[in-house]
């Protein structure tokens, strides 16, 4: 075995794991917007992990091509999707849990209401 292949075998384990973590993390967090961002991050950085690992395993130029697009759309999309999910269940009223300190989309919401009534 070389040893890019053992680092390769070692990035895919730890991606995994990074998404037992954001499943666990699913379940024990308290509100849904902390669930939420969990899971975005868990997502993203296990791809990046096992990507990274499936490169380490077939590392030609043209796979580091196709890798990096993969992970730079998964990275946009899972950002955006993050963002449009926690802004609809702002909009549609979820509560924060009592702990929460501030609320950076109340401002925002408040102007877009006073402007389109």
């Amino acid at each position: 075995m070389s040893v890019l292949y053992v680092l390769g075998i070692i990035s895919m384990v730890l991606g995994a794991m990074v998404f037992l973590v954001g499943s666990i993390g699913l379940l024990r967090l308290r509100d849904f917007y902390a669930r939420l961002s969990g899971v975005t991050i868990a997502g993203a950085l296990g791809t990046g992990l096992l990507l990274f690992g499936l490169f380490l395993h077939y590392p030609t130029v043209a796979n580091a091509i196709k890798l990096g697009l993969a992970l730079l759309i998964q990275l946009a999309t899972a950002a955006v999707g993050g963002n449009a999910l926690v802004r609809a269940g702002y909009l549609t009223g979820v509560k924060p849990v009592a702990d929460t300190k501030f609320d950076d989309l109340a401002a925002t919401t408040s102007e877009n209401d006073s402007k389109s009534g």
